[in-house]
């Protein structure tokens, strides 16, 4: 029996249709704690005809695996039978501890966020699904608390000038947010120190950034290498020069493992405009400013500072949905015919399993 939990956050693990796919296609029936899916527009009785709707204590009491949007609590860890397989996204590279916690739990554990980024692994890449998401919301938060609007407008009254956006780490998220800005209107431009991402970014519209002499980033699987202190200092300068001039400034630059480089100074943050928006998405592993916090920071120089990881959240449907469909990609891996088989010569379930 397979399982799922009403979490703390608005998204759901598995959605009905997801559940449908897992009982018709891998022959498994799906657990769902009552009231798990409402906050993401799925209420129980969407799930009444695929899934069993069941208390909490049920779930817990006869799922052999269990799959949820964050790691479970210890306690509800501690109900569960030895050797229940989770899966979730526990971040091993940023809380080392959890996997001395899942073993001491006893449990059996698969980190989404550990999949390769691979071809062949690219329907379970959760991490890309709500930086998509999260990129998306970033340009809207920003247009919200901004006290400019973004696209040139020709009035009676006047003409207003279209906003300046710049968009710092041109990944998934970074990427997704570029188009949003263009659509909504605004003057884009955008920097990476990943060379491949040029021709991305100016795909989209946008102006690209190049500070020169970056380390060689090819062998890094997609993800940002650490820079030397002499080019941290010359992107920080050019970083400077576009920051100071721009309304809305979204970082996602991240470092995995480590903590986010402080990528927008506080000189920079002293000579923006009041009421222009930083919306940091790396606020989780410490922010690209030293304001940054989990919530909103308003500078002296009325400056708002949104630092938020989990934008994503903010949009329960449709990342529940695309959480759902990784989900079931991965679970497909190792149950068939109702039965469970795990081929550690697999490479995305080797990469994966975090405690055995």
């Amino acid at each position: 029996m397979l399982g799922i939990l009403k979490e703390s956050c608005q998204r759901v693990a598995l959605t009905p249709a997801a559940c449908k796919k897992i009982k018709d296609q891998l022959g498994v029936t799906v657990q769902v704690e009552s009231g798990a899916g409402v906050s993401a527009g799925y209420p129980d009785h969407s799930y009444s005809d695929i899934a069993n709707v069941s208390t909490r204590a049920q779930v817990i009491a006869t799922s052999k695996v269990v799959v949820s949007v964050d790691p479970l609590p210890t306690d509800i860890m501690s109900q569960l039978a030895t050797g229940t397989i989770l899966v979730s996204m526990f971040e091993p590279y940023n809380k080392p501890e959890v996997v001395g916690d899942l073993k001491a739990a006893g449990m059996q554990a698969f980190s989404l966020d550990m999949v390769p980024r691979t071809t062949l692994a690219q329907s379970m890449d959760v991490l890309s699904s709500m930086a998509s998401l999260a990129g998306y919301k970033a340009v809207l938060k920003g247009a919200e608390t901004c006290s400019r609007c973004l696209p040139m407008m020709m009035t009676a009254a006047g003409t207003i000038k279209p906003a300046n956006i710049l968009v710092i780490g041109a990944g998934v998220a970074g990427l997704q947010a570029i188009a949003t800005a263009k659509r909504l209107g605004a003057k884009v431009s955008a920097f990476d120190v990943r060379s491949s991402s040029r021709e991305e970014v100016q795909s989209l519209g946008a102006k690209f950034v190049e500070v020169e002499g970056a380390k060689d980033d090819s062998a890094a699987g997609g993800y940002a290498v650490q820079q030397s202190e002499e080019f941290l200092q010359r992107q920080k300068d050019e970083i400077h020069k576009f920051a100071s001039k721009s309304d809305i400034i979204i970082t996602t630059a991240q470092l995995r493992g480590k903590k986010a480089p402080i990528l927008v100074e506080d000189r920079t943050v002293a000579a923006m405009m009041p009421g222009s928006v930083i919306v940091d998405l790396a606020a989780r592993s410490g922010g690209n400013t030293t304001f940054t916090k989990e919530g909103v920071v308003v500078t002296d120089n009325l400056i708002t500072i949104i630092g938020d990881s989990d934008l994503a959240d903010t949009i329960p449907e449709h990342s529940s949905d695309l959480l759902a469909n990784n989900y079931f990609n991965f679970i497909k891996l190792f149950i068939k015919d109702g039965q469970i088989n795990i081929d550690m010569a697999n490479p995305i379930l080797e990469s994966s399993l975090i405690t055995k």
